[in-house]
């Protein structure tokens, strides 16, 4: 099963907030609470990528996200994610919705 393209929706920690987000080759596009972000993927391996926002309107913005796949399960993966040079790290799970 492939991550790389398809809808999901994502569940951050243990919040029951929750995100949708198409993916395609070089695209993420997220709506989080209404809000619809843009942003170009990099694949660094099949376990490794980058976000980095299409439009950045901050200093964050224009910081890649990198996020590691910790573990797959059927029709979702956990991860863990963190702004480079950033002590902070996102957890949380995405789930296929449609492929």
């Amino acid at each position: 099963m492939s991550f790389r393209e398809g809808h999901f929706k994502t569940y951050l920690g243990e919040r029951k907030d929750s995100s949708t987000f198409y993916r395609n080759k070089n695209l993420q596009i997220e709506t989080y609470k209404s809000k619809t972000d843009t942003f170009h993927i990099r694949w660094i391996s099949n376990f490794e990528y980058e976000l980095l926002k299409t439009n950045p309107k901050s200093k964050l913005d224009s910081i890649p996200f990198k996020v590691r796949i910790t573990a797959i399960k059927n029709n979702y993966y956990k991860f863990k994610g963190a702004y480079e040079g950033s002590d902070f790290v996102q957890t949380g799970t995405s789930h296929i919705i449609q492929e």
